[in-house]
């Protein structure tokens, strides 16, 4: 992946951003330029990861570290308050809101393991550090990139108004769960050709972002996006080696 990819996905995303600008009310545009640092940063420390430090295994464990590590840096930086904010915390929302993202989630997981079911490759190789990996970095790592971090300054910078069921929705979540799904369907490699996969994009944007955002929102941390994201990662392994 060329390390100009990130800067790629900014520009995708950048039309909902000028919505977001115009929509909101008092936009706060430093809040949106310390998102883009802090997105751009992390990315190119996961693509840099193996660069850095070559463990010779099949997934990059070190980029996803030095993501964790970033991201932790930045958490424990702010105050307790910010941190609930971020999600890093072990309370909850009310057990009704609870319980309608865990549903919401659960639902469209059943929709996402009948279709993967039926279009997956299927017949890969058992691989303990797939699972291993899956079970732990991909959610670790990107639930405090996007729907941690991100979504934190995000929501400074547009300020969310949406309400539903009691809990806010703005600007911030449309672009979070868009730039999910962008970001795992759009690269340039190294020589600059563009892979652009607009079904990828979609349906991780509607199904696997959506969902896991949604549980996000409702439960009020991050514990729950973390165990819904890496519950998806380890079905799509145990799919591909049926």
């Amino acid at each position: 992946m060329s390390l100009f990819t990130p800067l790629l996905w900014i520009l995708l995303i950048a039309p909902i951003i000028v919505i977001a600008c115009f929509k909101s009310e008092k936009p706060n545009l430093k809040y949106l330029a310390f998102f883009i640092l802090y997105f751009l940063a992390d990315v190119f420390l996961q693509a840099s990861g193996k660069q850095l430090i070559d463990l010779d295994l099949k997934f990059n464990w070190t980029g996803k570290i030095l993501s964790l590590v970033l991201g932790l840096i930045i958490i424990f930086s702010v105050s307790k308050e910010e941190r609930i904010k971020i999600g890093f915390t072990s309370k909850t929302n009310s057990l009704a809101s609870l319980k309608f993202g865990l549903l919401v989630f659960f639902g469209f997981t059943v929709f996402d393991i009948i279709f993967k079911l039926i279009l997956f490759p299927k017949g890969n190789p058992f691989y303990l550090e797939t699972f291993l990996f899956q079970a732990t970095m991909p959610g670790l790592t990107e639930e405090i990139l996007f729907r941690g971090i991100s979504l934190w300054l995000l929501d400074k910078a547009f300020a969310p108004t949406w309400n539903y069921r009691g809990i806010k929705f703005g600007w911030a979540f449309v672009i979070v769960t868009v730039l999910f799904g962008v970001s795992h369907g759009a690269v340039l490699d190294q020589d600059f050709h563009l892979k652009f996969d607009i079904i990828t994009m979609l349906y991780l944007t509607l199904i696997s972002s959506l969902s896991v955002g949604i549980l996000r929102q409702f439960s009020g941390n991050l514990i729950y996006s973390i165990l819904g994201h890496n519950t998806i990662n380890l079905i799509n392994a145990v799919i591909r080696i049926l």
